[in-house]
């Protein structure tokens, strides 16, 4: 039988870059979902492309998969906390939603002092407009929840924003602003409750919300997936905060570190070549993170390419004629 590094390898070329299907209806191009709406509803591709500071830099095998089944088990773990967008899962790579109108801000949680906002932090920054005590430690651990929203760009980073900015700039309505800022606390609890089961810490994580035809308030896009969240080993975290040591990571955190140390990247100047070293080694923490999340066996599409495979399946449920 072939080892996970193996089939990852094997596959190394087997990814999906981009989709075209005009029959679903008209796509929206994200950084990593090609998102297609007609009518009341969206069918989200999940492709293998990886992004990091904005950019993306390449495609890791399996990664859409892993992707859009961690999120669609999140879903089904937190629907009595927050109903979200779901309709069907026709295949590992794609889900369809209700069509919602999205709410313009990336909600953005953080339980420890890590990331950006560490790095905001050490320059003297407030972040999102909290100004943080001083002498703080990297990784610690925070009294309670940080909400550090941002604006959602279409192209480019996306840009912090304090609460107070939103409702004063009305980019949201201070009600349903409340909503949403009540809907994402209830979440990231819920979250870092069932990770903690898992052995995992939640760290931090963004949501997006919508409303959908009815004026429902849901949850959209994706929740507690690597892309969109940091985790941690719970067990290491404390030997490691003590010792001022880096955090066991088991996110795309490690390809961003990398992208510093390695090829002086942040996002600026030309985008470097991500090795077939660092696309296996990402690929092999992605199915790691599903199977620690979901506590079950990642499961291997049949060999095939991927684009066929979603075109078959789109078939036989309908969505393609």
């Amino acid at each position: 039988m072939q080892s996970y590094r193996e089939k990852i390898s094997n596959n190394i070329n087997n990814t999906i870059q981009e989709t075209n299907f005009p029959a679903l209806g008209r796509k929206y191009k994200g950084k990593v979902r090609d998102t297609y709406t007609i009518d009341e509803r969206i069918v989200m591709i999940t492709t293998d492309r990886i992004s990091a500071f904005d950019h993306v830099l390449g495609t890791i095998p399996f990664k859409g998969q892993v992707l859009n089944q961690i999120a669609a088990w999140w879903f089904e773990k937190t629907k009595n906390v927050a109903a979200s967008d779901l309709i069907d899962v026709p295949d590992p790579n794609v889900m369809v939603k209700k069509a919602c109108r999205t709410v313009p801000i990336e909600v953005v949680f953080r339980g420890y002092l890590t990331g950006s906002a560490w790095r905001d932090y050490q320059a003297g920054k407030p972040v999102s407009g909290i100004v943080l005590p001083k002498g703080m430690k990297k990784d610690r651990k925070f009294d309670k929840p940080l909400l550090t929203p941002s604006t959602k760009a279409k192209e480019g980073h996306d840009i912090p924003i304090s609460e107070g900015e939103i409702v004063k700039q009305g980019i949201v309505q201070r009600e349903l602003w409340e909503t949403v800022r009540e809907k994402g606390l209830k979440l990231f609890l819920k979250g870092q409750e069932l990770a903690m089961k898992q052995g995992l810490i939640l760290v931090d994580t963004k949501y997006e919300f919508g409303i959908d035809k009815d004026g429902n308030v849901l949850v959209i896009d994706e929740i507690h997936t690597p892309d969109s969240s940091r985790f941690w080993i719970r067990d290491s975290y404390e030997e490691l905060f003590k010792a001022g040591k880096d955090q066991n990571m088991l996110d795309k955190e490690f390809v961003r570190q990398w992208l510093i140390r390695e090829k002086n990247f942040m996002g600026h100047g030309p985008l470097p070549e991500l090795s077939n070293e660092i696309k296996i080694s990402a690929g092999l923490r992605y199915i790691d993170l599903y199977e620690k999340i979901t506590g079950g066996k990642f499961r291997f599409p049949e060999d095939r390419p991927v684009l066929e495979r979603i075109q078959d399946n789109l078939r036989k449920k309908g969505y393609l004629k």
